[in-house]
């Protein structure tokens, strides 16, 4: 995948930059849903083990929830700081926020975005036919709901993995093996790809864990490849394109793929 130069180079302007403060909440606030979601989905599971819980129900999704949020937050926060600095950008967001046209902005993102959209569905469709049997919910019932993919897995996870820890991690390497000086290099971007695509992997363990109850080593390698692949996927789109084809990509993917799983 190509990731040869930032995101915004593209556009025939200089991108909007809003206040980091206004930026910052707005990503925020566009993350918050997820969490909501994928704390509504813990509900039943939490309803049926009410008795070993330490504290009391309510007490368990509200934390649950606001370590979600901070944890948001604080990717949220380095991505507004850092992302600018080594040229990534969320050019539809910031544009509005700017008062400027968002249609232009958008539109750039709007194809690749679509493309990485279609390629990730495919992807999960073959995944979900390569899957070891640990992996495969015993009751289709207890599958993540549709609303947690897109709400959680299309937006807060680009917030998160992409937003906050890729834009960390090249400003990192820029800082450190260029200095801070110039637009990162290509191998700075690519990297900075690869490793948060790892990490985004990484993040998928626990949950497949709770699912097949061990890791064994085919589960671990699954769930690595698996979500690594369509991390480098996000990543790229990110990198050339901006925040929201990363996320278009990642939403469109999991509504394709729901009907075909």
């Amino acid at each position: 995948m190509a990731v040869d130069k930032p995101a915004g180079a593209d556009t025939a302007h200089a991108p909007a930059q809003p206040g980091k403060w206004r930026l910052g909440g707005a990503l925020w606030l566009l993350g918050m849903p997820g969490v909501v979601a994928v704390v509504w989905a813990l509900l039943p599971t939490l309803k049926v083990n009410e008795a070993l819980l330490p504290l009391p129900l309510e007490a368990v999704l509200l934390l649950s929830g606001l370590q979600t949020a901070v944890l948001l937050a604080l990717a949220v926060a380095l991505g507004v700081w850092l992302a600018p600095r080594v040229g990534l950008r969320a050019p539809a967001v910031s544009s509005w926020l700017a008062g400027l046209p968002v249609g232009p902005a958008l539109r750039a993102q709007l194809v690749p975005g679509l493309w990485g959209g279609v390629a990730g569905a495919a992807w999960l469709w073959l995944l979900s036919r390569l899957a070891p049997a640990a992996l495969q919910p015993s009751d289709p019932a207890n599958a993540m709901p549709l609303a947690v993919k897109l709400l959680y897995g299309g937006i807060t996870e680009e917030l998160l993995m992409r937003w906050g820890v890729m834009s960390l991690l090249l400003w990192l390497g820029w800082r450190l093996l260029q200095r801070g000086q110039g637009q990162p290099r290509k191998g700075l971007v690519a990297t900075a790809v690869l490793l948060s695509a790892v990490l985004f992997a990484v993040g998928h363990l626990p949950a497949a864990q709770a699912l097949a109850g061990v890791l064994t080593m085919p589960v671990v390698a699954f769930v690595l490849v698996g979500n690594t692949v369509f991390g480098l996927v996000a990543g790229g789109l990110f990198a050339r394109h901006g925040l929201e084809a990363a996320v278009i990509a990642h939403v469109l993917a999991h509504l394709l793929a729901s009907p075909l799983l």
